[in-house]
């Protein structure tokens, strides 16, 4: 019985969003008891794209493809600051293509290594801080860059250039603050860093080159993202069983659960009129807000439902990436890493978070209301 119940509060630690998703999914068909109109509440053609997106890029994860172009980058560094800015600028622009969290996943322990090499210890709390940043913030320019865009991109059946041009100023003023926070670090010479990173197998890094095209042609709408995830899912099924039990299927499970909740919700009165008199003209700060405390993901997913103001959605969950550690769990990633490997850190690591955190938040804000909204 104890095994039991200490699984159990272990799964709930590692699950607490999908925990909390399925808890209001089973209250909400409590209030909405379970009928044919729940076949419509599922957007399958997203969750087929996510799931074809993550077993792609754990396949590449799979190859070191990621750890092999950051350390051919990094071997022409030749001072502290040139180094930081490969390390902060690898998640930012990876995040575009391979998501926040994923490049995370890559790039931070990626920097825990070289870091010593180079004999910066120092950096590490200010590197990570900027590593996450980068990501949550270099992951807003395209619907494939993070979870919430590519459920938004969907759902409001979006053109890619269009969902690009309304999150391009922000990723611009983002990459600038970077730029600054990365200057204020202050630069010495260190000797060249050298990282072992050898490329995988070159066969499954095709393989996955084309599953990655068949991706972008979904979010192209010149497939259906179905299709290819059938064709991913049994390619995997037949090729790599591990690859594909390692896909994150507690993300899709939340989906799942939160898009029960949402249409349960929608057939509410009261909680329908609650929603949307809130949103009326506060739209970004609702998500921002939200997303604080539930996260970016089930905030954009929870929103949408009761506004069609997909542009102020789409900017508000992602600056409400930003604020609180839980504000885009892509965030617990790093954090779990220097937990971790540094327990020591953590209290440090936790306030530089969420200084830094609220700084760019307040300054894009300020941006959006002064000058881009």
């Amino acid at each position: 019985m104890a095994e039991v119940i200490k699984t159990c509060k272990n799964f709930l630690q590692r699950e607490t969003v999908l925990c909390a998703a399925a808890m209001l999914a089973l209250v909400s068909a409590c209030i909405v008891p379970p009928d044919p109109g729940y076949a419509s509440y599922v957007d399958w053609d997203t969750l087929a794209l996510l799931f074809s997106l993550m077993a792609v890029m754990k396949g590449f994860q799979k190859v070191g493809l990621f750890t092999f172009l950051g350390s051919k980058l990094l071997q022409k560094t030749k001072t502290t600051r040139a180094m930081l800015f490969v390390l902060v600028f690898l998640p930012f622009f990876f995040s575009m293509l391979i998501t926040n969290d994923v490049a995370l996943i890559t790039f931070v322990p990626f920097a825990l290594i070289v870091l010593p090499m180079a004999g910066q210890q120092r950096l590490l709390v200010p590197l990570v801080v900027m590593q996450t940043v980068a990501a949550n913030l270099g992951s807003m320019l395209t619907p494939m860059g993070n979870p919430q865009n590519l459920y938004l991109y969907a759902k409001f059946g979006l053109g890619f250039w269009e969902f690009f041009r309304l999150m391009a100023p922000y990723a611009a003023i983002a990459a600038l603050l970077l730029a600054v926070m990365v200057f204020c670090q202050g630069s010495a010479p260190i000797p060249p860093v050298s990282v072992e990173a050898p490329l995988g197998d070159t066969k499954w890094l095709l393989r996955c080159a084309v599953g990655f095209g068949l991706c972008l042609l979904c979010i192209f709408k010149q497939l259906m993202p179905l299709a290819v995830a059938l064709m991913i899912g049994v390619f995997l099924l037949f090729g790599d069983k591990k690859l594909l039990a390692s896909v994150d299927y507690s993300l899709l499970g939340t989906f799942i659960a939160f898009f029960i909740f949402i249409g349960n919700v929608g057939r509410i009165d009261f909680f329908q009129s609650f929603l949307s008199s809130a949103l009326t003209g506060h739209v970004e700060l609702v998500a921002v807000l939200a997303s604080q405390v539930i996260s970016n993901v089930p905030a954009a997913l929870l929103l949408s439902g009761f506004t069609n103001q997909w542009q102020a959605l789409a900017i508000g969950c992602n600056l409400g990436g930003l604020g609180t550690l839980i504000a885009s769990m892509a965030s617990l990633i790093s954090y779990k890493m220097i937990a971790g490997e540094h327990p020591h850190l953590r209290q440090k690591y936790f306030f530089q978070f969420t200084l830094w955190n609220l700084c760019f938040l307040g300054l894009l804000l300020l941006a959006h209301f002064l000058l881009l909204k």
